[in-house]
C-alpha cells in the first residue's frame, strides 16, 4: 500500500467518524426534541389546571435556537475544507490549505481563548474551567 493511498483511508476513517459523532449529535438533538414536546405537554397540563403559573416563553426561545448548530457548522468547516484538499488531487489547492492551517496556528491566544469561552458558554461547558486548565485534569 502506498503512502498516497494510506493517507486515504486514514481520511475515509477520519470522515467516518465524523459522520458517525454527528448521527449521534443529530439524534440525542431529536430525542432532546421528543424529551422537550413531552415536558411541555405536561407542564401546559398542569398550567391548564392551575397547578402552575405560565413560564413557556423561556422554553420556547430555547427552542428557536440556531447558534449551536451554526457554531458547529463553523468548527467542522475546516475539517471539509481539508477533506477537500486531499481528494482533489491538485498540489496548488493543497498548498493554500497549509498555508490557511498555518495562519490558523498562529492566531492570538487572546483570540482562541475567547473563541473557547464562546463555544464553551453556547454547549453550557464553564469556560474558566479551560482557562484553569480543568477540561485537562479529567483526561489525566
Amino acid at each position: 500500500m502506498g503512502k498516497r493511498e494510506g493517507g486515504r483511508i486514514m481520511w475515509l476513517s477520519a470522515i467516518k467518524l465524523a459522520l458517525n459523532a454527528g448521527t449521534h449529535i443529530y439524534k440525542k438533538k431529536q430525542e432532546t426534541k421528543m424529551l422537550m414536546a413531552d415536558a411541555q405537554a405536561k407542564h401546559a397540563s398542569k398550567m391548564a389546571d392551575g397547578q402552575l403559573e405560565y413560564s413557556g416563553k423561556l422554553l420556547e426561545a430555547r427552542q428557536s435556537d440556531w447558534k449551536d448548530e451554526a457554531v458547529l457548522i463553523i468548527l467542522s468547516a475546516p475539517i471539509a475544507i481539508l477533506a477537500y484538499a486531499v481528494w482533489s488531487d491538485d498540489p496548488s489547492v493543497m498548498d493554500r490549505v497549509n498555508i490557511f492551517f498555518d495562519h490558523f496556528a498562529n492566531l492570538p491566544g487572546w483570540f482562541t481563548n475567547l473563541w473557547i469561552l464562546v463555544v464553551a458558554s453556547i454547549y453550557g461547558i464553564k469556560g474558566t474551567q479551560i482557562f484553569k486548565g480543568g477540561m485537562n485534569k479529567d483526561k489525566k
